[in-house]
């Protein structure tokens, strides 16, 4: 099977030859991942790793046989742009007006840096009024998915990726007190600060459905460790009618396309009203806040599901062999049947062994259908 076969197959609940496979990393494990696989060292140019997909050259993801390609547009790509915005600088604002610094970390493996929102345009209630967001009609945001879509387009399945959609960035601009409280004390207030990149995410979503891309991703993180981060009742009133507008009007460009929604942690409340709003496929899946199979028997038939191996435990302080066994798990428990797309649960981060990367890919290669116990 090609890759894009091997994705729909799946997604179509067959069985495809193998289950599909798909891996990001930080930039910091990319470098380190680089030699292992025979791209080089990373010094030569054109090497660029964004995870979010932004001016990456995906010649890691190619070398791993993955089966999906991101290409990313929106405020998620902020993360990774300190060289962008302040070159070589510990601290940086965005295109929206989010500050944001450069935390260093230290592993077994060297010296990474986590980047984290420190100042919020949105911060006075003043500001909101007169704010102004980029524009999403750039033709330059779509440079990178029309690259991908003709280099990569009729092999492999094509992700355009619109995540933080609407929580996440609200809270970036607001301040994460601040929004939570303007839920409670102020929804009016709390309605036009999300509508800011609703919108804003929405245009670009449509843009890349019509560009050709097959799946759009979607999402924020509203889940905790054990429960959910706001209760299902604040995410019904504020977020749950924004994604089904979202959905139906990018469904409607294309019926046939496929919206995977992301959050980590635990979601169990809501899980029903995203299969109701029109998603697909459910991601990250993180197995120590909610039980892949428990998922796979409750609603394999009506989603499917991408991620579920651990990044929490197995894959940075497990062994190749503990890791080959929650893959064959999943295989046997979620993916017998299709309905799922393997890989971590995050960006592999610069603490993980390459070592296990390289054996969650070859578990994946090497395992084919169909599934025995």
């Amino acid at each position: 099977m090609t890759h894009r076969e091997r994705v729909l197959a799946a997604l179509h609940h067959e069985r495809p030859d193998r289950c599909p496979l798909q891996i990001s990393f930080t930039p910091e494990f990319a470098e380190r991942l680089r030699p292992a696989v025979g791209t080089g060292d990373g010094s030569q140019a054109g090497s660029l790793h964004n995870p979010h997909g932004a001016g990456n050259t995906y010649e890691l993801e190619r070398a791993l046989g993955e089966d999906m390609l991101l290409t990313s547009v929106g405020w998620a790509n902020s993360y990774y742009a300190a060289d962008a915005y302040n070159p070589g600088g510990d601290s940086y604002i965005d295109e929206w007006g989010v500050a944001w610094k450069c935390s260093r970390y230290s592993t077994r493996f060297g010296e990474g840096v986590y980047t984290e929102t420190v100042g919020h345009p949105l911060a006075e209630d003043a500001a909101i009024a007169s704010y102004r967001p980029p524009d999403p009609h750039r033709p330059e945001l779509y440079a990178d998915a029309r690259r991908l879509l003709d280099s990569f387009g009729r092999e492999y399945w094509i992700v355009g990726v619109v995540v933080t959609t609407i929580f996440e960035t609200a809270w970036a601009l607001r301040g994460y007190e601040a929004m939570l409280v303007d839920f409670v004390a102020d929804p009016e207030r709390a309605d036009a600060i999300l509508d800011i990149p609703f919108r804003y995410h929405l245009a670009a979503a449509e843009r890349l459905v019509r560009l050709g891309v097959d799946c759009i991703w979607i999402g924020d993180d509203v889940g905790g460790q054990h429960a959910m981060l706001i209760s299902p009742a604040t995410w019904r009133r504020f977020l749950k009618p924004r994604l089904a507008q979202l959905i139906s009007s990018i469904k409607a460009i294309r019926p046939d396309l496929k919206v995977a929604y992301h959050s980590d942690g635990c979601i169990y409340p809501i899980i029903a009203e995203l299969i109701e709003i029109g998603v697909d496929i459910l991601n990250p899946v993180q197995p120590l806040s909610m039980d892949p199979a428990r998922l796979a028997r409750e609603y394999g038939g009506k989603l499917c599901f991408w991620g579920s191996i651990d990044e929490q435990r197995t894959l940075p302080f497990g062994t190749p062999a503990d890791v080959r066994a929650e893959v064959l798990e999943r295989l046997r428990t979620v993916g017998r049947n299709g309905g799922l797309i393997i890989g971590p649960t995050h960006h592999i981060q610069l603490d993980t062994p390459v070592e296990n990367v390289l054996a969650l890919a070859d578990a994946v290669h090497s395992t084919r259908y169909p599934i025995l116990d």
